[in-house]
């Protein structure tokens, strides 16, 4: 169980301070996120919970949310983001959570384009980023994320298999302390993509946490659906691939190994 006046301790000074809401049981973070800024809550809310009946991952997938299990939180941010670098929110958001579980499981974190996480082809986790624009700047964004800590089994159905923090690191790992490392690491990188040079720090740091960045043969899902060699990122993070028809810069889907190679 979480211990919310432990947390608040150990998230004063940051921007979270003062502003956490727990659920024991909720339908889902973001959705309780995107009604709370609608509502005019603060930059650095943060809705977390034990269980979600009804999480949601991109493209309006379901995330099994099982009680106590994982970790949940959807963080509401008000950032001076111009909305052509929106895109890059859901990698940042993706190294935080990288960072934030080595440090606190001793596990390396593999970034799968764009906001999968991934320990060695099993997924482990995953960020999901609404937001809303007023004209060219951004309004709110929520930045979902969801990480299997202690789940010992998972669905054989899954599109990639699944693993939790806990088999991965062999031990128990803290839900309360990843949630600590997590936010601090994401308003940390977060706050980056408001200055053009840390960006494009971000940018290389996300390059060198993948190994599906180049080099890596893919077959991508959505509007841009194609089969290539991954060529890395451009400037506003979305994924370049080489076809045989020439470049494809990925904006929008995913991105898998193919089904037959």
């Amino acid at each position: 169980m979480y211990d919310p006046d432990a947390l608040q301790s150990a998230l004063a000074g940051t921007i979270y301070s003062g502003k956490l809401h727990f659920f024991a049981t909720i339908d889902s973070t973001n959705t309780q996120a995107i009604a709370a800024a609608r509502a005019g809550a603060p930059h650095g809310s943060v809705y977390f919970a034990d269980e979600q009946t009804a999480g949601r991952g991109r493209g309006d997938h379901r995330w099994e949310s099982e009680i106590g299990a994982g970790l949940y939180v959807s963080v509401l941010l008000r950032l001076p983001l111009a909305a052509a670098h929106l895109s890059l929110l859901p990698l940042s958001a993706g190294l935080a959570a990288a960072e934030a579980i080595q440090t606190v499981a001793g596990v390396n974190i593999d970034l799968r384009w764009p906001n999968d996480l991934l320990i060695g082809e099993r997924k482990a986790g995953g960020i999901l980023v609404e937001s809303r624009l007023d004209g060219d700047a951004l309004a709110f964004a929520v930045v979902g994320i969801g990480i299997n800590v202690h789940q010992r089994s998972f669905d054989a159905a899954l599109t990639t298999p699944a693993i939790s923090l806990d088999l991965a690191a062999g031990r128990t790992v803290s839900r309360q302390a990843l949630l600590v490392a997590l936010l601090k690491s994401l308003e940390y990188q977060t706050m980056a993509l408001c200055d053009s040079k840390s960006a494009d720090a971000l940018l290389a740091r996300v390059r060198q946490c993948s190994t599906w960045m180049n080099g890596r043969r893919v077959q991508v899902h959505g509007p841009q659906a194609c089969t290539g060699i991954t060529a890395g990122l451009d400037a506003n993070g979305f994924l370049r691939v080489e076809t045989l028809q020439g470049i494809v810069t990925v904006q929008t889907g995913g991105i898998r190994a193919p089904e037959m190679d």
